[in-house]
């Protein structure tokens, strides 16, 4: 009676848990297959968040977003006004910016590297006073001298001989007190003054930094994960500066959230605004510093940095409501060779002449570059691929395309990055065709343009206009064709997730069709060969061509 019970029972019991896993299996298969990425339908999207600071605005994608979290990408727009500084930060992936429009100042933090800019002249202006001041002091010695002897020698009257003995006690009471100072131990207030002097001294010493690099508009700039950095504005209009950071990036140990680490300042969460509010109501609307120094006790900041509490409290920025983007006081100061327009003009033809360099050592196979050139603490951030001059391709009918990977800029070899700038005249056409080992993420810098994307399955899953300031991502293998439709053309910039990222196209010259046999064309589309022939040979052209406007097709048909 009892084991039939039991097996019964135990029977229940193993029927209840493989019920109960089958359904958590099932809960887990369907929730995986919610985060699948969709790309049914794709957008051209404006920014989500927007940050206001003293001097600028932070504008950002919501990277959550389908696009672009199946990209593993996240996009953020910095607009810094004249004399407007980006406080120095550090994020947890590869970055690769695009300068819009302005021009400015970036500099890097590569850990162990060398302050490669010093003020040797201020040093040498203070050597050569405190020279100068010696010099003095011994010339006035000199001349006490003289006039000691010179007075020895003369008969002095009453008034002048206590005169002489007066300057003399002066005298002796300064040295003993001298050598009082030397000998003894110091007061407190000595110990301040003395502390305060350090301080002047210190203030007097040349300064030492890492490399400046100038940036212009047209610019791409190579950010490492986890390098620090900040930027400038030192022109007379707006820096508008777009960034894509590559979450899915190797280098990026942490989850697939972008993260902004600042070293200074008191700044919003850029990426997670949400985030950001829930903290402060937590807080009670008190922000506690949001800079990485800020979590620090102030005891261990003293220590580290060998200051004073108030020095410990400042660098913390607690209640600092200026946010990432802070207005200079007058000029910043950095050591820097001398720029002015002429010699801003010889450098970028000077850039010019090394960048053709390259692109001939390129074509021939070459580096074009040497271990010294490209070491670690010496690597070239930046490329300039907005000048015309620089094109990769052009057609004066339709325009031109410019691109920067690992043969032109070596260091997106590391972050497996490159970017590519085009630039399609009205009317303007980009062949429809697709990137064989990267994703594309466009941002439109001027102009409109009608775009298509086509995915695996022959579907549409964009049909519509993009224009200035919106961002479309184009998976990878997906296809895509571009129609100018403006009369200032279509310009944009897109960041690719591979650092040689390849581009096929479907027409065109250098095409997927006319790379098939005629009777392979014929047979496939069911044409006859004639049509097949015509098909394959009748675009001339390799990527870019201009096409007829609407009225031009309705005058031709009329």
């Amino acid at each position: 009676m009892v084991r039939p019970l039991l097996l019964s029972l135990s029977l229940c019991l193993f029927l209840l848990i493989n019920s109960s896993l089958a359904r958590q299996q099932f809960q887990h298969e369907q929730q995986s297959q919610q985060n699948q990425c969709q790309f049914d339908r794709l957008e051209a999207r404006e920014p989500d968040n927007r940050i206001r600071s003293e001097a600028g605005e932070i504008e950002t994608w919501n990277p959550n977003h389908d696009q672009f979290r199946c990209a593993g990408v996240a996009i953020v727009r910095h607009t810094i006004e004249p004399n407007g500084l980006h406080l120095p930060s550090y994020t947890n992936a590869p970055q690769l910016a695009y300068v819009v429009r302005g021009r400015g100042v970036v500099g890097t933090i590569f850990p162990g590297c060398p302050e490669t800019f010093e003020d040797s002249q201020q040093g040498g202006r203070q050597g050569q006073q405190e020279r100068e001041e010696q010099q003095e002091c011994e010339e006035c010695r000199e001349r006490e001298e003289r006039e000691r002897e010179e007075d020895s020698r003369r008969p002095r009257s009453r008034e002048e001989q206590r005169e002489r003995e007066e300057r003399r006690e002066r005298e002796e009471r300064r040295e003993r007190e001298r050598e009082e100072q030397q000998g003894r131990p110091r007061s407190r207030e000595e110990q301040r003054e003395r502390e305060e002097e350090r301080g002047r001294s210190s203030r007097s010493q040349p300064d030492r930094h890492q490399k400046i690099r100038h940036i212009r508009e047209g610019d791409i700039v190579a950010l490492p994960a986890g390098v620090a950095y900040w930027s400038y504005n030192n022109g007379n209009e707006p820096l508008v500066v777009v960034t894509l950071l590559d979450v899915n990036n190797n280098e990026n140990q942490l989850d697939q959230n972008p993260r902004r680490f600042y070293l200074a300042g008191n700044p919003q969460d850029e990426f997670n605004v949400e985030r950001q509010h829930r903290i402060l109501f937590k807080r009670g609307e008190q922000s506690e510093g949001n800079n990485v120094f800020s979590g620090f006790n102030d005891n261990f900041l003293q220590e580290a940095f060998q200051v004073n509490a108030e020095t410990a409290r400042k660098i913390q920025n607690r209640n600092d409501n200026r946010g990432a983007i802070i207005r200079v006081e007058g000029q910043l100061d950095f050591v820097g060779p001398p720029r002015s327009q002429q010699e801003r003009e010889r450098e970028e033809r000077r850039e010019e002449d090394r960048q053709r360099e390259r692109e001939h050592s390129r074509r021939q196979g070459r580096q074009g570059y040497n271990g010294i050139e490209e070491s670690f603490c010496t690597m070239r951030l930046r490329e300039n691929i907005g000048d015309p001059s620089r094109a990769d391709l052009y057609s004066p009918q339709a325009g031109r395309l410019t691109t920067a990977n690992r043969y032109n800029l070596p260091i997106l070899s590391w972050l497996q990055l490159s970017a590519e700038r085009g630039f399609l005249y009205n009317n303007g056409m980009y062949v429809p065709h697709y990137n064989i080992n990267a994703n594309s993420v466009i941002y439109v810098i001027r102009g409109r343009a009608r775009v298509q994307v086509v995915d695996d399955n022959g579907n549409s899953v964009f049909d519509g206009e993009v224009r200035q300031g919106q961002v479309l991502t184009v998976p990878q293998n997906f296809a895509v064709v571009k129609r100018a439709e403006s009369e200032e053309g279509f310009e944009w910039v897109a960041f690719k997730t591979n650092d040689v990222a390849k581009v096929h196209p479907l027409a065109g010259r250098i095409s997927y069709i006319w790379a098939l046999p005629e009777d392979v064309i014929a047979n496939a589309y069911q044409i006859s060969n004639e049509q097949a022939r015509r098909l394959k040979y009748n675009r001339q052209e390799s990527s870019m061509f201009r096409v007829s406007s609407p009225s031009e097709r309705f005058s031709m048909t009329a």
